[in-house]
């Protein structure tokens, strides 16, 4: 039995030959036959008279090195007797480093000197593909279409697991902390993977036990795999446990860390030491794609299919959104049969954001993928649009922008790691010195992103998209605040911690009043030099409602927030609002077993006020650029099981 909290590492699998796809960044592994048998390399006395230290195994790693071209790794060894153990660390890194990439470090090598090659001859990656918009739905918020598709995706959400890619640290927020730590906002102080769990275990609640195919949601619960890395895996599991999983049961939650790759500093692929330790590989992490390489081989995929699972569906460790258009979009899955579905919103022609295309390839090959957006507006100037890419009559591109939350069909997925080992295509992005392209600024490595998984499947695979617009299911916070006033200065969203606060309060709002609340408006607020619109502060908390058609039933007509400034916060599945009228700020929390009916309820206090904060300010509130004063608070809470009826 395989404990929950255990890392997976990805086994090393035999050198397979990647289906060509006729794009440069996709490899074809190297025959490596042609290499010299490695015993017979020479790399001078030094290092061949510290054979005799190591074990058999070392010296093995040491002949990988040597074999694919790294002797200048050992150019400055001293002689046996001076830092030995050092250069057993060095091995021992080098191991995991061979261990943990398919194929080996031998591999990993060839690889990265067909890419840099490619880059470095400026090959065109899409040279013979022609670009069209795929198959896909674009689906308004609490419409009709949108009220069934969330119906048939809550049938399907108790045979679906989830993945939480999670790798990064809060740096380039300016955090110190784990990214799944930040609060997402600051009224209840609710963090992000607190927020992910809680909306997974209110789907559970909701799909167990109602029909025989969810069977597998009340006996094993709905699986959460979280990726982490050596920067976030302990702290994430640290929070986890400070926490008791947040109500849910440690065995439904897995870490999964991946490894980093070495770094490469030249076009002949050499690996690069740390400047501050020759006995270390400078290493940096290898990309989200490694993701799909880590749910195989950790037998995750089998254990979820023994569990009837059918579904499994990856997000990101930033967007509090999400989980509002997860139902709609698993109901567009299984409508259209999708193995592969991108969760999207619209984008404007040209935005930085990358786009799902359709490329149909000369010799009849084709594919649905991400093309980065510098990459698509050329791609459709020399192929189908001498304009490139322009919006539509809509004002959007009619290619929309991928966010990275994707839904796959488990059986087909399974299939298809088992033929690939979880190998995603890679890509390198060297910074060169100059014009020659010669030299590189810094060390650079491969990398492989996870939306790249369709580049594997065979042309009839059904791959599309679903759009949701931006307010209900994208709301990131992936900037720092002085980044962030730099994107505002831009008229671009700034994906802050300023505004991934407003945006959650204002998708709530937005939801209830589309459910027939009277909301006030919003006014600007401005904080750390951006302004954003800022309306009742709502927070209703996932055990209150999953879809839109169960929040209609519970609020909406009769619900008055009078003032822009009002605060409210709802939790509990048994709350149901039929009228109210708020001008302050008031908190509704039910335990489970209390049903609680709000009716003629008048409210009117001083409320809270959202402050800006100085520089002294603890680093949580500078992200935000505000504290909120909480001045007077009407709180209700039911926390015995039973009817009640307010006031």
């Amino acid at each position: 039995t395989v404990s929950e909290t255990h890392t997976f590492k990805p086994r090393t699998y035999p050198v397979r030959r990647a289906r060509v796809m006729g794009l440069a960044s996709c490899f074809r592994p190297r025959d490596m036959s042609d290499d010299t048998p490695t015993k017979k390399r020479k790399t001078g006395s030094t290092l061949e008279a510290n054979r005799g230290i190591f074990t058999a195994d070392e010296n093995a790693m040491i002949d990988k090195l040597l074999g694919c071209g790294q002797g200048h790794l050992f150019s400055s060894w001293p002689a046996p007797g001076t830092d030995d153990d050092d250069k057993r660390r060095f091995l021992a890194q080098a191991a995991v480093c061979d261990a943990g990439y398919p194929g080996g470090i031998a591999q990993y090598v060839a690889n990265a000197k067909k890419l840099l090659q490619d880059s470095k001859e400026g090959v065109n990656p899409f040279d013979g593909w022609t670009p069209a918009v795929p198959d896909g739905i674009v689906v308004e918020y609490a419409s009709k279409e949108h009220v069934e598709l969330e119906s048939e995706g809550m049938r399907e959400v108790g045979s679906a697991a989830f993945v939480l890619v999670a790798g990064g640290l809060g740096e380039r927020l300016g955090y110190s902390g784990i990214k799944v730590e930040l609060p997402c906002e600051r009224s209840t102080d609710s963090c992000y993977l607190q927020l992910y769990i809680q909306s997974i275990l209110a789907l559970q609640q909701r799909s167990a036990g109602e029909m025989p195919a969810h069977r597998s949601a009340k006996d094993v619960g709905i699986p959460l795999a979280i990726m982490t890395s050596d920067d976030t895996h302990a702290k994430t599991l640290d929070l986890l446990e400070r926490n008791d999983y947040f109500g849910a049961k440690k065995e439904q939650v897995t870490l999964v860390k991946q490894e980093k790759v070495p770094c490469l500093t030249n076009n002949d692929a050499h690996l690069a030491l740390k400047d501050t330790d020759p006995y270390a590989l400078q290493t940096k992490p290898h990309g989200h794609g490694d993701v799909h390489a880590l749910l195989h081989t950790s037998g995750l995929l089998d254990r979820w299919t023994a569990a009837g699972k059918k579904w499994v569906v990856f997000f990101q460790d930033t967007n509090s959104l999400v989980f509002r258009v997860v139902p709609g979009a698993l109901g567009v899955s299984k409508q259209k049969g999708f193995v592969f579905n991108s969760l999207c919103v619209p984008r404007k022609a040209k935005e930085a954001i990358g786009a799902i295309t359709e490329l149909t390839h000369t010799d009849g090959r084709k594919m649905t993928v991400n093309v980065e957006y510098n990459q698509l507006d050329p791609l459709l100037r020399a192929t189908i649009n001498k304009d490139g890419d322009v919006n539509n009559d809509k004002g959007v591109s009619p290619f929309p922008g991928n966010i990275n939350q994707l839904i796959v069909s488990l059986e087909e997925y399974k299939t298809q790691l088992a033929k690939t080992g979880g190998q995603i295509e890679e890509f390198v992005n060297p910074k060169y010195k100059d014009a020659s392209k010669t030299a590189f600024k810094s060390p650079t490595r491969l990398e492989c992103m996870m939306q790249d998984y369709p580049k594997s499947l065979d042309a009839s695979a059904c791959v599309g998209f679903t759009v949701f617009d931006n307010w209900v299911g994208y709301s990131p916070v992936k900037n720092s605040p002085a980044d962030g006033v730099g994107k505002f200065k831009g008229g671009n969203p700034t994906h802050t911690a300023t505004s991934g606060e407003m945006e959650f309060y204002g998708c709530a709002a937005k939801v209830l009043e589309l459910a027939g609340a009277e909301m006030a408006a919003p006014v600007d607020f401005a904080a750390n030099d951006i302004v954003v619109p800022s309306g009742p502060k709502v927070v209703l908390h996932p055990s209150f409602a999953c879809t839109f058609e169960e929040l209609k039933g519970k609020a909406g007509k009769g619900v008055k927030v009078t003032s822009a400034s009002s605060a409210l916060i709802v939790e509990g599945a048994g709350v149901k609002i039929e009228s109210l009228e708020l001008d302050g700020a008031l908190v509704i929390k039910a335990c489970p077993g209390a049903f609680v009916t709000v009716k003629g309820l008048k409210v009117s206090n001083k409320g809270w006020r959202f402050e800006k904060c100085g520089a002294d300010a603890p680093e949580i509130d500078r992200l935000r650029g505000f504290v909120i004063e909480k001045d007077e608070t009407e709180e209700l809470v039911f926390d015995q099981p039973g009817a009640y009826a307010v006031p």
